[in-house]
């Protein structure tokens, strides 16, 4: 087994530290950034938003692929020379997806964007793991765990402004200012310090299955709403390979002998169990992070920038408290720290709840600022327990398989949760509508302003029925959010604790 490198020390640890965790910052920003901007980008290529949205559907798809492979490429190619060239490849294909006329091209691009994006992420938790001393590595996965709490919040926010003021180009341009401070960074902070390489043939049939099955779940989950799930035969025909692929993928990967993902991983306690919650709770995380802005757009009336503004204040609480949590680890039981980080989140879900039509910006912010407080102490916390069983030769494998397990989460949050968002619409409106006379309410609108007509009555009533029907459907999927959190949260009692574990 390879030794251990010598922990960095002084000026050259903050700065790969502040490299290595800003690589991941860039990566999950992009999952993230273009969501707001896609009915610009639609309108400006000429195409329809539904077509313009497998400009998400396609990077998701390939990130999700490369993701789990990451163990694997890096016992082939070293570490450090896989995170390098994905971060050279992930500037490239941003560039070229700026330059794209059209969308069939973009699309291509945003393929090969996301391929080289997926490696990145467990390699920047890996890598910064080995460069701070063994006594430190929570503070490492904090930092790490912050950017990843920040980066989709922020994402919103910054494609909205340039979306508004901007040509949406820059969305992918800005990458290449970020990609050559990483570039330069890696290649100062990393040199000398590449993991050792293990030749092994390559699963071809592994690699297919699992490609196969990705994408046809993730096809399966984008596209489902806009075709009415299983009353399509093409969302059948999707969930059906992806079901077959899935069973003959786990069969094979668990008999092959060098197989292309390492699922042994999966019989580390921890590992199962922080995985199991910290998927759950960013699929429910990440279809508050969808949700919000809708409403706040199609309801509360918020510009793009100001939808993202009203959700940017989880990023004050996640910045200071990620710290803390990294020195509370050792010296508390871990399992305490993961149950007050969902009940915080549960708790500013409880609020969101309670909101009307009337809500003003603070009575949204504050309820967001709050979540900023429980999402790194659960991240954090989840994800240092997950590795913390593993062997030195599993962590890549294991931290690839668990981010990957996180992002095809938050991929049916967003899908289930929106879904589950409309249907509730249409049943709220039905039975607002259905508690009242319709005409007695049509006539009352008319007296208190009698310049409407009829006709304009009839509108007014609708469209307050309907911005009532939203507000209920958000109450709804806040107050479902928070109870479902919590029933999760009990799960962690069966975790075994990091300082119980280092005191031995």
């Amino acid at each position: 087994m390879q030794e251990r490198y010598p922990a960095l020390q002084g000026i050259a640890l903050v700065i790969g530290a502040f490299i290595l965790s800003f690589g991941n910052f860039i990566v999950v920003l992009d999952t993230t950034i273009t969501n707001v901007a896609i009915p610009t980008i639609s309108g400006d290529l000429g195409v329809s938003t539904t077509q313009g949205t497998w400009v998400i559907t396609t990077y998701a798809v390939a990130e999700a692929i490369t993701v789990p492979l990451t163990g694997w490429l890096s016992k082939q190619f070293g570490e450090v020379r896989v995170f390098l060239f994905s971060v050279i490849g992930f500037v490239i294909f941003s560039t070229l997806c700026g330059l794209s006329s059209s969308l069939e091209f973009l699309i291509i691009f945003r393929i090969f964007q996301g391929l080289t994006a997926g490696p990145i992420i467990p390699l920047s938790a890996t890598l910064l793991l080995s460069i701070f001393p063994k006594d430190k590595s929570n503070v490492a996965m904090a930092i790490w765990g912050m950017m990843t709490v920040v980066a989709p919040i922020f994402g919103p926010i910054l494609g909205g402004y340039i979306a508004d003021n901007w040509h949406w180009a820059w969305i992918f341009y800005i990458n290449i200012f970020f990609g050559v401070i990483l570039i330069i960074g890696t290649i100062f902070i990393l040199k000398g310090r590449e993991t050792q390489i293990t030749k092994t043939r390559i699963d071809y049939i592994g690699l297919i299955l699992l490609i196969i099955f990705v994408s046809s779940f993730q096809i399966m989950l984008d596209k489902g709403r806009e075709l009415d799930w299983f009353q399509s035969t093409y969302i059948t025909t999707c969930a059906i390979i992806a079901l077959i692929s899935f069973i003959l993928f786990v069969i094979w990967e668990l008999t092959d002998e060098h197989p292309i993902l390492d699922l042994s991983v999966v019989k580390s306690k921890n590992w199962t169990i922080s995985t199991l919650i910290l998927s759950f709770t960013f699929a429910v995380f990440f279809g508050n992070v969808l949700i919000s802005p809708l409403w706040l757009q199609k309801i509360m009336g918020y510009t793009a920038t100001w939808s993202g503004l009203a959700v940017a204040p989880i990023g004050i609480l996640a910045v200071i408290t990620s710290p803390i949590v990294g020195n509370l680890l050792p010296k508390i039981d871990s399992r305490y720290i993961v149950i007050y980080g969902l009940v915080v989140i549960a708790f500013s879900f409880y609020l969101r709840a309670l909101l009307n039509t009337d809500a003003t910006y603070m009575s949204v912010a504050i309820p967001t600022f709050i979540l900023g407080a429980g999402i790194p102490a659960c991240m954090i916390t989840l994800t240092s327990l997950g590795i913390s069983e593993l062997k030195p030769q599993q962590i890549t494998s294991g931290a690839g398989l668990q981010n990957f397990l996180r992002i095809m989460a938050m991929a049916i949050g967003s899908s289930t949760s929106q879904t589950y968002w409309e249907h509730m619409q249409k049943v709220n409106r039905v039975e607002l509508i259905n508690a009242q006379s319709y005409i007695s309410s049509i006539d009352k609108i008319k007296d208190l302003n009698p310049s409407l007509s009829t006709q304009g009555a009839y509108a007014y009533f609708s469209n307050l029925i309907q911005k009532q029907a939203v507000m209920l459907a958000t109450n709804d999927f806040y107050a479902i959010g928070a109870v479902l959190i919590l029933l999760f949260a009990g799960l962690a009692i069966f975790l075994n604790p990091l300082h119980k574990k280092e005191a031995v």
